[in-house]
């Protein structure tokens, strides 16, 4: 049996652990964007805080901040490293 670390959306993810973008799904602009955005596959980012309502998210990425909405978040695959 291989140990397949668990992924998880990043709207679901826990603030401040250390995340890797797993796969970016959807279509359309919102995909482009956020890839554009730095969300690649591989790249290491981390929740860094949550709007009181739980929307947006506030996301590291490559040392800047990006806020996110959830369900833009939902399409984001991740899983926790570290």
């Amino acid at each position: 049996m291989t140990n397949v670390p668990r992924t998880l959306r990043l709207s679901e993810a826990p603030l401040r652990k250390r995340l890797e973008v797993v796969r970016v799904e959807g279509s359309g602009l919102v995909k482009r964007r956020m890839m554009d955005l730095g969300l690649l596959p591989g790249t290491i980012i981390k929740v860094v805080g949550k709007a009181p309502l739980g929307d947006p998210l506030d996301v590291e990425v490559k040392g800047f901040n990006l806020s996110i909405r959830r369900r833009e978040a939902f399409n984001i695959v991740v899983r926790v490293v570290g």
